[in-house]
């Protein structure tokens, strides 16, 4: 038996995997975010430990002989959020989370302070990224600063109260702006450019690699035989990919969660920082992802819902399974400002054309097409680092509407399937992780892909329509910094 535990933005998923690579049960908890000024995002650790806490203890209560029986866990996470631990590995202030834009200013001082960091990390320096928010904190709250013993990110944190060790994977650890991508290793001279240094920093493992083990108490909480091994686990995004094996060259997905992305698995690094295309290491060893990300996905139809006083099922209903024509209401995404191609924390979202006859179908459709174009944009920065997509699996919650797949392979002009258990992701991929660090299998055993359940394919006469849009669409938008 094997757990994944994913520390997501709005919940934590822990899951519970047995050795033929089964679902036997899932729990989830709710997580809540703070905005304490416009741009803001931050979340108190403590709320993280309580409901990973409370998942495990549900899954005793329902599954206590499997859960006796797992030797394995891994951890899969939100990435970019700065937890800050002082000497004694208590937080010194909420976390700062990876859609919070407070820290622009920073990125450009960190950015000429080392010229290298681009061509080191493979990223450009953005405000979602964790090291700018070390500078943030630096200039705003010196007294933190100089309290500050530890950074963390969200799951290395969690890692830390399960385990007692502060330590961290090197897919995650690509966010930080602290990790020389190529090596695979901190960069000395990153951590300088923020006035930080190794002693910050937790150690650094391979995602499938065995990191540490659970503490004897929390076994025995959880009634578990012995103390599972503890993964080295990854970023929510490389735990997805480990989830359905897209572990090699031409395998590229859609993430549709809280926020978006568009992923390829790489053999070498293909950076195009310029665009602000990411690049990750993989979780697994001698792979790279590359990912066009945007800030809001599936939270944009959480928005739509809040906003009409339904649930995103009402909101989805009327609309089908697929689209007759694009909507003649156009919907900008960046309600959290936006990464590519923009790199713009500033920017707000956009509903355009709006008249007397609008009804909220044509709304709902225009917010859904606007994530598809965000998408688009994310395909051609990637293009322009000589990543063609071929297809895309999709994963995570937004993978449940036939209807925005659809949207999603006319705007693409490329096949969409859906995968079963897709909407499981990270932390199935988490649990994949938990297992290869126990029995050490050949990865690809393992990591083998999910069932296609359900193939999306263009339609002429709607590509056509929406690459007639595409670009009106793009003209929308306008920087405000």
């Amino acid at each position: 038996m094997y757990l994944g535990i994913d520390l997501g933005t709005s919940a934590v998923k822990t899951v519970l995997v047995d050795d033929a690579q089964r679902v036997i049960a899932s729990e989830s908890r709710p997580l809540a975010t703070a905005s304490p000024r416009p741009g803001y995002s931050e979340q108190d650790p403590a709320q993280w430990i309580d409901a990973v806490f409370a998942t495990l203890d549900a899954l005793k209560a329902s599954h206590g002989t499997e859960l006796a029986a797992v030797e394995g866990i891994g951890l899969s996470g939100q990435m970019h959020g700065a937890t800050l631990l002082d000497a004694s590995s208590r937080p010194l202030r909420p976390c700062i989370l990876w859609n919070d834009g407070r820290s622009a200013a920073e990125c450009r001082v960190l950015e000429q302070r080392w010229p290298a960091l681009r061509a080191t990390t493979g990223n450009k320096a953005m405000p979602g990224f964790t090291a700018p928010k070390l500078l943030w904190i630096a200039t705003h709250e010196p007294d933190v600063f100089a309290a500050t013993k530890l950074v963390l990110l969200p799951k290395a944190y969690l890692r830390l109260v399960l385990s007692g060790e502060a330590i961290e994977d090197v897919s995650d650890a690509s966010g930080s702006l602290w990790l020389d991508a190529a090596r695979r290793d901190w960069s000395d001279a990153a951590l300088a450019a923020t006035g930080l240094s190794r002693d910050h920093m937790p150690r650094l493992v391979e995602g499938c690699a065995p990191a540490t083990i659970l503490r004897g108490e929390l076994a025995r909480r959880w009634g578990m035989t012995r103390p599972p091994i503890i993964a080295g686990g990854a970023g929510d995004n490389p735990a997805g990919a480990v989830g359905i094996g897209a572990i090699a060259p031409g395998t590229a997905f859609i993430s549709l969660g809280t926020s978006g992305a568009l992923l390829a698995p790489t053999s070498t690094i293909a950076a195009n920082a310029d665009r602000a295309v990411h690049t990750f290491c993989h979780a697994v060893p001698g792979m790279w992802i590359q990912a066009g990300a945007i800030l809001s996905a599936a939270s944009c139809l959480a928005w739509a819902a809040r906003l009409f006083g339904i649930t995103e099922a009402e909101l989805l209903a009327p609309l089908g399974s697929r689209p007759q024509a694009p909507s003649p209401v156009s919907f900008l995404p960046y309600l959290a400002g936006e990464r590519t191609p923009h790199d713009d924390p500033a920017v707000r979202g956009t509903l355009d054309g709006l008249s007397h006859g609008t009804d909220r179908t044509a709304v709902v459709q225009a917010v859904l097409e606007g994530v598809a174009f965000a998408l688009a944009d994310c395909r051609d920065a990637l293009a322009d680092a000589g990543i063609e997509i071929a297809e895309a699996d999709v994963i995570g919650g937004g993978s449940r509407s036939a209807f925005w797949l659809s949207v999603l392979a006319n705007v693409l002009n490329v096949p969409i399937h859906r995968l079963a258990g897709g909407e499981t992701g990270a932390a199935f991929g988490a649990a994949r992780l938990g297992r290869l660090a126990v029995t050490g299998e050949a990865i690809d055993t393992v990591c083998t892909r999910p069932q296609r359940i359900e193939a999306f394919e263009p339609d002429a006469g709607l590509t056509d329509a929406y690459a007639e849009r595409l670009p009106a669409w793009r003209e929308l938008y306008r920087p405000r910094h």
